[in-house]
């Protein structure tokens, strides 16, 4: 079904940056700061579909826009809590919740727990457990999915929100193809919102579809955004030669209309969304020809009309606090056809008011030199906003790096930075960052594990108060319940060759220094790109990780306690009878009982002796 343009008189879009190196403290230089950015809304359809040709145009080349990144250094890795039941009739048990980021911005993971049942997503399968009697009670298949769906949840009350994602094979008939003029390509992906009511016996409550690319989500009590990414759906025919294909793909993004750029959100009985043109901005520097789409939903409410914005950028970092939800990304400008030499990235900022339960307002934009890692290399904190980004040349071989911390405040409409500091692990890039109140740690690595401490009390003048060089490197870090920091990373020799797991405990009060690691040659675990999959419970010290032999030896979840002195293992957790190969990537507490989940079941065992073990498998 072809979607109909929404175009409702709705509120415009706000218009209006080697390891023995000292780092610089650096107040702001204003020839030396990334150009500014800000968005621009369109006047008018027609506007906005002549602009997104001509920035198609652009980029078109003999193979159309395929082999040419869009949405600059991809992020990583994605990274508690789950709001209680309203109206519940006994207080649940303790339970651990997903390991977000921020504790206002719940984020979707496999599994959710409000400690009365938990929920989880696997085999294409919603699978609701009761954790009480350490039963699978209900299994619900969601419709139009299959076992092979990649999927996540957000948990709120009776309502559960799944989001899946399934790719279609798309068979190649080579160039010389007839041009199709308005015939649209049918997408390469589907991304299904399926909301799922658990009142009773588990029941579908709608669905929504859309061609467009699921890329994160937040949830702030029972509203969600959720952030969608989209290329153009243009056929392009190819031509018997390099000139001819190149004419003909650039013949066909003429022709193309709005609905190319524009993805249609589907709901369930006919309705189809766009997003209102009145609702697409895009950066004042540039126009880019893919489409970042923001919705919103109320799950107490179901899903009806998403109230979609969108710019024409590129994105692939998201972030947000509950307040204010942050979108990231690397300009196009820096790639393209024919591919261009690029000396320095830079890292575009777009910050969204998300404080209403209405459709998200642009407020502000930024840019600093560099890209992020993910997530973590932002937070915002007392009005500002702090970023980790690492410069390096995007040409094969080159070493040339460093890492800045920056610091933004808006002003209006503009995200100005009033602080820096530059000089982070010169030849290295950063593995890990965490901003904790005011102070920074960010880890570099190329040899050794430099891990800088950056006091940013005074946001105009960041400074180092120490750093810590050890062998490997943490590539994710969490603060401790007594003030610590714990990392998981990787260990090394000197060469900066990796090893296999490590987990190391930081005192960071004073001068950084490591008071314990617990090693695992060998080895590596999931919590290296998936804070999701980290497990710490501060009650206990129950520290839970993923690990992966590289031998090819059974997964297992190494089960530590973390004290104020050090790291010591209790145990390890493994499917039992015929499962073992069926690596956990999940744990949660409740209660007593540590539940470990994997693709094929749920496990229970007591969170204190590691003994008693229940196999839930799913069928």
């Amino acid at each position: 079904m072809r979607g109909r343009i929404f175009l409702p008189v709705a509120t415009t879009l706000l218009l209006a940056g080697t390891a023995a190196c000292t780092p610089s403290e650096q107040a702001p230089d204003r020839d030396a700061e990334a150009p500014p950015v800000r968005l621009v809304a369109y006047r008018g359809c027609d506007a906005l579909l002549d602009e997104l040709r001509r920035a198609t145009l652009d980029k078109v080349g003999p193979y159309g826009l395929g082999g040419v990144p869009v949405d600059g250094i991809e992020a990583l890795a994605k990274a508690p809590s789950a709001g209680k039941v309203p109206g519940a009739p006994a207080p649940a048990p303790e339970h651990s919740t997903t390991n977000s980021h921020e504790p206002g911005a719940d984020e979707p993971d496999l599994v959710k727990t409000d400690g009365r049942r938990i929920v989880a997503f696997a085999q294409g399968r919603l699978r609701i457990v009761d954790p009480a009697s350490r039963k699978v009670t209900h299994t619900l298949e969601l419709p139009g999915g299959t076992r092979y769906d990649s999927g996540e949840l957000l948990l709120s009350g009776d309502r559960v929100l799944v989001l899946t994602r399934q790719a279609r094979a798309i068979p190649f008939e080579g160039p010389g193809r007839p041009l199709p003029g308005r015939t649209l390509p049918e997408p390469t992906q589907t991304t299904r919102l399926t909301l799922v009511d658990l009142s009773g016996r588990p029941k579908v409550a709608g669905t929504m579809t859309s061609g467009a690319d699921y890329l994160d989500a937040r949830q702030t009590g029972s509203t969600v955004r959720v952030v969608m990414r989209s290329l153009p759906r243009i056929d392009f025919p190819g031509g018997d030669s390099e000139k001819k294909s190149v004419t003909a793909n650039r013949e066909a993004v003429r022709r193309a209309p709005l609905e190319a750029w524009l993805p249609s959100f589907d709901v369930e009985g006919g309705t189809s969304y766009r997003t209102p043109c009145d609702q697409v901005s895009r950066p004042s520097s540039y126009a880019g020809s893919s489409m970042l789409t923001m919705l919103t939903f109320d799950l107490a409410k179901g899903l009806g009309d998403p109230q979609p914005v969108a710019m024409t950028a590129d994105g692939s970092t998201v972030y947000g606090n509950g307040e204010s939800l942050y979108v990231t990304g690397t300009p196009p400008a820096l790639f393209g056809w024919p591919r261009k030499k690029v000396v320095e990235p830079r890292t575009d900022i777009y910050k969204f008011d998300i404080r209403d339960s209405g459709r998200p307002s642009y407020v502000a934009s930024g840019s600093v030199k560099g890209f992020l890692l993910n997530q973590y290399s932002m937070s915002e904190h007392e009005g500002n906003l702090r970023l980790a980004a690492t410069t390096s040349r995007i040409e094969p071989g080159s070493r040339a790096s460093q890492s800045s911390v920056y610091v933004l405040a808006q002003h209006g409409p503009r995200l100005d930075q009033i602080g820096r500091l530059d000089g982070l692990g010169k030849g290295e890039q950063i593995r890990s960052v965490r901003f904790i109140g005011a102070t920074g740690y960010v880890v570099t690595f190329r040899q050794t594990d430099p891990l800088y401490v950056v006091d940013l009390r005074d946001p105009r003048r960041p400074r180092t108060t120490g750093q810590l060089k050890i062998n490997g490197f943490s590539a994710y870090l969490h603060p401790t319940a007594d003030g610590k920091l714990l990392g998981v990373g990787q260990d090394a020799d000197a060469s900066g060759r990796t090893s296999g797991l490590q987990v190391s405990l930081f005192d960071v009060s004073a001068g950084p220094r490591r008071l314990d690691a617990y090693k695992l040659p060998g080895a590596a675990s999931q919590a290296e790109f998936d804070p999701h999959a980290f497990l710490y419970w501060p009650k206990t010290g129950l520290t839970a990780v993923p690990v992966t032999p590289r031998d090819g030896g059974p997964p297992e979840t190494l089960v530590l306690k973390v004290t104020g002195a050090g790291v010591t293992k209790l145990g390890s957790v493994r499917p039992p009878g015929k499962h073992p190969g069926d690596g956990a990537g999940r744990s949660l507490v409740i209660g007593d009982t540590l539940w470990t989940f994997s693709g094929a079941g749920a496990h229970a065992v007591d969170a204190s002796t590691l003994k008693g073990g229940d196999w839930l498998a799913y069928r």
